[in-house]
């Protein structure tokens, strides 16, 4: 005979069992869920829980087992070598954003070296030195890559074959397949004209982008000859990509595809193959728009066009202007910006571009002239007009001779050679201080060594003096870190003992002197870690 508490037990399970009863599918016990067990099936929540976990596991257990599929073809072999043993733990770190030990001891936010910032500097370094990718950090390279397209073309060259391999197998990483061949691991050779013919052909937009880069780059003739074969039943779309990767390795023989492309059914295809031609400053085009040019600009004053002709449309002049520019003037800086600019040499009689760019311009027609002579300059990548139009580093902004713009004196520096770029930086960071060099400072060449270097570091000092708070200058600090030579390390240390000789500044600046303290720790001990990095990337003697 069972006792009272086991006939209770026994009345207990049974009226569970019929409450999970209550629910004959899988769609009931989640609705019931949904709604609540009051509305659906009038169970208690236990008995639901109860009823779930039983029909789950008589869904897992009526599973028939899958037909194993064909296991994947190796990897192709990466002949190249790894990096070496402190490099690679050196990656993993970067890659897991931990802080370096050599990092910051003030424990404050931000004294540490930002890790992820080192990133692509390490991966630059290591394709320098043809490396691969180790093959265990490889998944984490591409996942690097997935979240940052600016990491792409580096980690895909360390990947190699074996990071395109493993992008088949994962749909996450398949941004990695675009711009290789068809269902091929890798891009056809440039000089396998077969392959590239067929891909050309046959490939998705992005991969004939990529081909044909390749080829422009290893025959700039052949991508010529191949855009040819399929020019005339391209899309404009399309068409103008095409076309704008002729920017590379553009020379003398483009210029009759290119006057061809001049009579293009597209406005935009025009008006780039007019650009591009005008680069051309031996071409017809330049002839034709130095003529117009020389016709409207000479020593005694300006006369712009007075109509925009059918000669001026086809050779890429747009007639319209945009709002607030009035239609003549328009025309006047296309034309002088698509002459080439050893046209005015005669017609100033003998001057050089900075006596040119010197002379007063009468009619409130200067701020026009100089502005397309600077657009000339870039196009044309004329060291001594760029020169001459960016004037004295020192002098006012205002008053220099070509462009106040700092965008646009940023594309004339481009121009000029490395050293002179950052000479020229560097004097005009001594003369106006950091708040408007940051455009200027991203042109010049990686690492900021010598005047540069020392212009920024001591720029960096007077503001700290000045009792300022150094996140005014989080853009050029963040520059610093990546691009100062790490040789610099030593003066910003001594720039950090220096801030407790402070006095404290009045308000509101108070306490900014801690601020800078940690500031320049922190760029100092990045300073210290890109050192370390890089020579830990050297090759073995």
């Amino acid at each position: 005979m069972k006792t009272a508490g086991a006939v209770r037990a026994d009345q207990t399970a049974r009226a569970g069992h019929e409450e999970r009863g209550a629910y004959a599918d899988w769609d009931e016990l989640v609705a019931a869920a949904l709604l609540g067990t009051e509305r659906r099936g009038g169970g208690s929540p236990e008995a639901l829980l109860d009823e779930a976990a039983v029909q789950t596991l008589r869904r897992r257990a009526g599973l028939r087992p899958a037909r194993p599929r064909d296991l994947p073809e190796a990897a192709p072999r990466d002949p190249r070598p790894e990096p070496p043993e402190a490099a690679r733990r050196r990656l993993a770190q970067l890659l897991a954003g931990r802080a370096g030990a050599g990092g910051g001891s003030s424990g404050r936010r931000g004294a540490a070296p930002d890790l992820t910032e080192l990133l692509p500097q390490w991966m630059a370094a290591a394709v320098r030195h043809g490396y691969r990718a180790p093959v265990a950090l490889v998944p984490a390279l591409l996942d690097a890559a997935k979240a940052r397209t600016d990491l792409r073309p580096h980690a895909l060259a360390l990947t190699g074959s074996r990071g395109l391999w493993l992008a088949r197998l994962n749909p996450e990483w398949r941004f990695a397949l675009r711009g290789t061949a068809g269902g091929t691991l890798e891009r056809p050779d440039p000089e396998d004209r077969e392959g590239v013919e067929r891909l050309w052909q046959e490939g998705l937009f992005a991969e004939r982008v990529a081909v044909l880069g390749a080829v422009r780059a290893h025959d700039p003739a052949a991508a010529v000859r191949l855009l040819r074969t399929t020019w005339g039943t391209e899309r404009a779309e399309d068409r103008l990509m095409f076309l704008d990767s002729l920017r590379v390795g553009l020379s003398d023989r483009d210029e009759p595809f290119l006057e061809a492309a001049l009579g293009d059914r597209s406005r935009n295809v025009r008006a780039t193959a007019a650009e591009l031609l005008s680069a051309l400053t031996g071409s017809a085009l330049a002839g034709r728009m130095a003529e117009r040019a020389l016709a409207c600009v000479g020593p005694d004053g300006i006369d712009p066009p007075a109509e925009c002709d059918a000669g001026m449309l086809r050779d890429g002049v747009v007639k319209r202007p945009p709002a607030g520019r009035g239609e003549r003037a328009w025309w006047l800086g296309q034309l002088v910006e698509a002459a080439p600019l050893s046209c005015w040499r005669e017609r100033f009689g003998g001057l050089g571009p900075a006596e040119i760019v010197a002379r007063p311009v009468g009619d409130g027609w200067a701020e026009e002239l100089h502005a397309a002579w600077c657009r000339a300059a870039v196009r044309q990548r004329d060291a001594r007009w760029s020169k001459a139009l960016l004037g004295s580093a020192s002098a006012p902004p205002a008053a220099g001779p070509g462009t106040a713009s700092l965008a646009e004196r940023a594309k004339l520096l481009s121009v000029l050679p490395d050293g002179e770029r950052a000479e020229w930086v560097a004097e005009f960071i001594r003369a106006h201080g950091l708040s408007e060099a940051f455009q200027l400072l991203g042109v010049c060449v990686v690492p900021w060594a010598g005047a540069l270097g020392r212009a920024v570091v001591d720029a960096l000092d007077a503001a700290r003096r000045a009792g300022g708070y150094p996140w005014s200058f989080s853009g050029v600090m963040g520059l610093a870190e990546r691009c100062l030579d790490p040789a610099d390390a030593s003066r910003l240390e001594a720039l950090t003992r220096a801030t407790g000789d402070l006095a404290e500044p009045a308000e509101p600046a108070a306490g900014a002197a801690a601020y800078w303290e940690e500031a320049f720790q922190r760029l100092a001990s990045t300073l210290h870690l890109r050192a370390t990095m890089l020579a830990e990337l050297a090759p073995p003697a």
